[in-house]
């Protein structure tokens, strides 16, 4: 029987995992990365399974010899080395739509919190301290928001402004005719969407060609009163541009819940070995550092997926392709 080890494991995760292990499951509740100890026993194993917080190095990879599957527990896999895993015949399935609502609902949550001020408001009023001058806030209906990445979730994004009375452009290699048809979101180039939108949402995967989409020359082209809401991948945007066009009042704001490198706020181990992170990684923490400091800007630790809803899909979703995979058959896989 093939021997499957799941990383990432979180205790809302447990009960569902041990209701559905026939005895091959092995649950480790740390990430997979360079600093993880794989003993023998879990260097046997066919199968993984991994959630975003893992770093799927080729050095991880190469200390699992018999390894056949990684099944991921999200969507995105760019923390995952395709290359290696192509040249070593490791299939890599991942679990699509679990999050197309909690992700597009979050994104809203985001956007309301940095125009209505809401944070801020809160925390003054829990420390006695009216001031509304301080707290004037805009509204969402009759303004362009800009959805780069029109799939699942950016579809889903867009049925909620359709109904915030918001006009909707869209960025997207393949335009949805009933969006069109039913929501009028009018599809346009990158460049109309930094110039004309009030908002700019992204829903896109981390790819070779948008890494650090989002640049100071993009930022430069948006206008003063733009808010940028982040819940794809934190790399679609150079951190340093961001923080630079918030600081000097480029644009008015953002709500991420995503960064560059953000392993190292996540995953203690890789701070206590910070001789072993890269310059870049070293510099994006720093910035990371600082852009928790902005009053423009809400951080929030890569939730917008974490839906008890969404959880159970995500599960439900990597179980079915472990089950398929033993018995021959491939669905989600990446390449």
């Amino acid at each position: 029987m093939a021997k499957i080890v799941f990383f990432d494991v979180e205790d809302y995760e447990k009960d569902f995992l041990n209701k559905n292990n026939d005895g091959s499951f092995f649950l480790v509740e740390s990430p997979l990365n360079d600093q993880t100890k794989v003993n023998e026993e879990l260097s046997e194993a066919e199968i993984i399974s991994v959630f975003t917080t893992s770093r799927v190095t080729k050095n991880i990879l190469s200390k699992f010899p018999n390894l056949k599957l990684i099944a991921l527990r999200s969507v995105g896999f760019n923390h995952v080395d395709l290359d290696y895993c192509n040249a070593h015949n490791i299939t890599v399935e991942t679990s699509p739509n679990y999050g197309n609502k909690s992700v597009a609902e979050f994104a809203f949550a985001l956007m309301l919190g940095v125009c209505r001020k809401i944070f801020p408001a809160e925390n003054d009023y829990k420390n006695m301290v009216i001031n509304p001058n301080n707290l004037v806030g805009s509204e969402l209906g009759g303004k362009t928001v800009g959805v780069i990445g029109v799939g699942a979730i950016g579809a889903a994004f867009v049925r909620l402004a359709y109904g915030f009375d918001m006009k909707i452009l869209g960025y997207d290699l393949k335009p949805n005719r009933e969006l069109i048809d039913k929501y009028g979101i009018k599809y346009v180039d990158f460049e109309t969407i930094l110039r004309e939108s009030d908002f700019i949402s992204l829903h896109a995967p981390l790819m070779k060609d948008n890494f650090h989409l989002f640049d100071a020359e993009a930022f430069a082209k948006m206008k003063k009163s733009a808010v940028l809401i982040n819940t794809a991948r934190g790399e679609l945007i150079d951190s340093e541009a961001l923080f630079n066009a918030l600081a000097s009042e480029k644009i008015a704001g953002a709500g991420l819940d995503v960064l560059e490198s953000e392993a190292t706020i996540n995953d203690l181990n890789l701070v206590i070995g910070i001789n072993r992170l890269s310059n870049d990684e070293l510099r994006n923490t720093i910035i990371n550092s600082r852009l928790f400091q902005l009053p423009n800007v809400i951080v929030t630790p890569h939730i917008a997926y974490n839906t008890y809803e969404a959880i159970d899909r995500i599960l439900t979703t990597t179980i079915s392709n472990i089950q398929a995979f033993r018995e021959g058959r491939i669905q989600n896989n990446v390449n």
